[in-house]
């Protein structure tokens, strides 16, 4: 049943630009039609214009919530032991540190306030990568779900659609190396880690805004028979639903895993795993060429976090290669020490062209270096979060942005040069309106409760500095 409607002057469709494009949205969040060159329509006649360019909203494919309340403490020389030894492995020190203060009302108002700006930015889906699951003793809530429930509330108030994936961590490092104890508030057994995917899948199941996965955190952190064990207990429940997993993000794991199995991580969880469009393989950035081919062609999906792998000095991801040989990629914001699409995608090509010295690196078939990383992103995000997402067309989810086409860095512009702009050309904000699941979640560039979770996440801050 179609509830209402909107007549966008230029969408992109899922096979290019089209013009007077009906949009057709259902009671359940759901496109129920899109017909291009439709103005002359009767139907089009009761529509509401959109008043710019209309694009697919963008999944956000990896973030870890609680780290916005990070950004921006974690720059000074040395804080996770010397100056000259900073790197990613010191990051996590302090990061380890930093959770040890946070309460479940706190996370739910950090997360409130990361979703709304998000949504801002056009991101209209997030993978949450959920591993702060227990009290800072390491033992478990009454409600064993509190923390997944604080971030699925968070998403809830904000309009944001969410892939939820619980994360399973268990021992420190590769071959079974006991955890530390700043990792105690992440640790389950499989029994307890199977018993909260149950009681989230039972609670929210018919929700058409969540999606359940799972997050191996990353194979430093399961033991094999652990990760093989934790897919079982996900397929009992739904057998489709998808996998994320930090890989091969740092040199030290690539060299800790081939002391440990003789393999390297994508090289690994190759051989010992089904891996295919269910997987999403987190950064991945340290691949030979044959990790690399060999996952661009098992259909899995690359999640890159080009802010923040800058950020923690990761490295960068071999993209032009796999991309060639057919990869599939997303697009996360991680540690949120960015919240835009926009400046992944830049920075997505603007590190290969640092690399190569030369310019448009990742153009694909269109030859619009902007335009084809945001589609590659739509889909593979889309992908990623196992939600009927990222495009519009009959059936999905009606999430998709409204450009200010008068935006200076827009004026002018149209197909896809509009996007290569978008991506491109300028760091003010060109998204106009927002709509989610059907529901306008911001509209002439506000969220309808910005003020609310500003103010939440504002004492939230002061409770932390104090």
């Amino acid at each position: 049943m179609t509830t209402h409607r909107l007549l966008a002057a230029a969408a992109l469709l899922p096979d290019g630009w089209a013009r007077d494009v009906l949009l057709e949205i259902g009671v359940d969040g759901t496109l129920t039609g899109v017909t291009p060159d439709a103005a002359v329509l009767p139907a089009a006649r009761h529509a509401a214009p959109a008043k710019g360019p209309v694009l697919p909203g963008m999944p956000n494919l990896h973030s870890h919530a609680f780290q916005r309340a990070m950004a921006g403490l974690t720059e000074r020389a040395g804080q996770g032991g010397a100056a000259a030894e900073d790197s990613f492995w010191s990051w996590r020190q302090v990061m380890y540190g930093f959770v040890e203060r946070l309460t479940p009302p706190l996370v739910e108002a950090i997360a409130g306030q990361l979703y709304v700006e998000m949504l801002k930015a056009g991101f209209t889906a997030v993978a949450e990568f959920h591993y702060l699951h227990h009290d800072p003793d390491g033992a478990p809530y009454a409600d064993p779900a509190e923390m997944s429930e604080r971030v699925l509330e968070a998403a809830r108030h904000a309009g944001i659609g969410i892939t939820h994936l619980p994360v399973l961590y268990a021992q420190g490092g590769f071959g079974a190396q006991p955890p530390r104890p700043g990792q105690r508030r992440f640790l389950h057994s499989l029994d307890r880690y199977a018993r909260l995917l149950e009681r989230l899948a039972a609670r929210h199941r018919a929700d058409p805004q969540f999606r359940l996965g799972i997050a191996p955190h990353s194979l430093r952190a399961v033991t094999p028979e652990l990760l093989r064990d934790a897919i079982a207990a996900l397929d009992a429940l739904d057998p489709a639903s998808p996998i994320h997993i930090h890989i091969a993000e740092q040199t030290l794991e690539v060299e800790d895993c081939m002391a440990w199995s003789g393999q390297r991580p994508v090289e690994w969880l190759m051989a010992n795993q089904p891996v295919d469009p269910r997987w999403c393989l987190v950064h991945a950035t340290h691949m030979t060429e044959l990790e690399t081919r060999n996952l661009a062609r098992s259909g899995a999906v690359a999640g890159l976090c080009p802010t923040t792998e800058a950020n923690l000095g990761d490295g960068f991801f071999p993209a032009g290669p796999y991309l060639s040989a057919g990869g599939a990629i997303g697009i996360g914001s991680d540690s949120h020490i960015s919240v835009s699409p926009v400046e992944e995608l830049r920075w997505l090509e603007y590190g290969q062209r640092l690399l190569q010295r030369r310019r448009n690196r990742l153009a694909g078939a269109s030859g619009s270096v902007g335009a084809d990383l945001y589609r590659a992103a739509l889909a593979g995000g889309a992908t990623a979060l196992g939600r009927p997402i990222g495009r519009l067309a009959q059936g999905a989810r009606a999430d998709l942005l409204v450009l200010d086409g008068e935006h200076p860095a827009l004026c002018g512009k149209s197909g896809d040069t509009l996007i290569d702009a978008l991506v491109f050309a300028g760091n003010s904000n060109p998204v106009r309106d927002v709509m989610v699941g059907g529901r306008w979640v911001v509209e002439e560039g506000h969220h309808h409760a910005e003020e609310a979770m500003l103010a939440r996440f504002r004492g939230a801050m002061a409770t932390l500095a104090a």
